[in-house]
């Protein structure tokens, strides 16, 4: 079955940096969209960011463009998500996931659009 496992995830300072990585087993990766979703306390799942099954195209959400990059390893099966400036708004558990449907467009913010996703990692920025 599809297996989707965060890490990276941890406690920083305000105005630093963290690296999440997903590693994916039981689908090709090579053709599918991926997306990174985040959680806080109390709030809806929001969409942070996607990239296309090749890297090709990215698509990010306002509040962390500029800030956070989205990238993959297809060799790897697996896809990243640094995180810099973070700022205390950013806490949350992070997630990975997986579009249903391979060769999918990254301008899907709803969670609805995907199929498969991680179990998450928590990110904390506090000082």
């Amino acid at each position: 079955q599809v297996q989707l496992v965060e890490s990276g995830g941890g406690l920083v300072q305000p105005g630093g940096s963290l690296r999440l990585s997903c590693a994916a087993s039981g689908i090709i990766f090579s053709i599918f969209t991926m997306g990174w979703f985040r959680q806080a306390p109390g709030k809806e799942r929001e969409f942070v960011a996607a990239t296309t099954w090749n890297g090709g195209s990215t698509y990010y959400a306002d509040s962390v463009k500029g800030r956070f990059t989205i990238s993959r390893d297809n060799a790897k099966s697996t896809v990243y998500l640094q995180l810099n400036s973070l700022k205390p708004e950013d806490t949350a558990v992070y997630y990975c996931a997986a579009r249903g449907r391979p060769y999918t467009s990254v301008r899907a913010p709803d969670p609805e659009a995907y199929a498969y996703w991680g179990q998450g990692t928590q990110v904390t920025v506090s000082s």
